[in-house]
């Protein structure tokens, strides 16, 4: 049996590299976007034969349309997009502007439309494959969001996002998911809430265990689905 090709967009981030790793385990080839311009210092991209890097900014939509289309000639197909480039900024109603909101849209919107428009295309002609968002709290109940409004609603969009594509694709055998995630135990995180209880987070590999289920084929029985995952925060 032939390997399955997904996408990776962001590997290198805390949950990106959980998640490259569980797909790797799981013989998949991948093919992982990594922001230009930063150096990254350890063995990532020498990891494995099977894991391909390339520089590139996500909410350009040709360059990013283009990346596609190069791994599907590549690869014959592309099974999955896991789509893991997002920012956070605190603030609320009183510091809205449109400055503010154009920034948090382009990381956690854009950023996502630009790989899995085309990848959806791809797919629904290949009659199946999966797209991953990553959504958030503030994002699924914006009640939850007022400390960080532009964050909130950038995310609430790819709730929206992922029901468009289910919508059109699931009679193809695409199917769209949102993983949303409470604190997510990295480094940064536990910089800024030294006070926190970090056992109650939830941890990377946790989330990459559940995108690797939504990309199984019991989790592609799943229809509109939304996966909270929060352990115990």
């Amino acid at each position: 049996m032939s390997k399955k090709t997904a996408i990776i967009t962001g590997g290198a981030g805390n949950l990106g590299r959980a998640v490259v790793k569980k797909f790797l385990e799981l013989d998949y080839r991948l093919a992982v976007t990594l922001e230009p311009n930063v150096q990254i210092e350890d063995d990532f991209r020498n990891q494995s034969p099977h894991l391909e890097c390339y520089e590139l900014d996500v909410t350009n939509e040709e360059k990013s349309a283009n990346f596609v289309k190069k791994c599907v000639q590549q690869h014959g197909r592309l099974d999955a997009a896991i789509m893991l480039v997002g920012g956070f900024a605190p603030g609320t109603i009183a510091d809205l502007t449109q400055d503010t909101i154009e920034k948090m849209l382009r990381l956690n919107f854009y950023s996502a439309l630009a790989i899995a428009k085309p990848a959806f295309e791809v797919m629904k002609a290949q009659k199946g494959g999966r797209l991953i968002f990553i959504g958030a709290r503030a994002g699924l109940d914006l009640k939850n969001g007022t400390y960080a409004v532009e964050y909130g609603l950038s995310k609430s969009l790819l709730f929206r996002l992922a029901e468009l594509f289910n919508a059109e694709g699931n009679a193809e055998g695409v199917v769209a998911s949102v993983i949303v995630p409470s604190v997510i135990d990295t480094p940064a995180n536990r910089a800024s809430m030294p006070n926190a209880n970090f056992d109650d987070w939830v941890k990377p590999e946790m989330i990459a265990e559940s995108i690797a289920f939504l990309c199984s084929d019991a989790g592609g029985a799943l229809r509109d689905a939304i996966l909270k995952v929060y352990h115990k925060a």
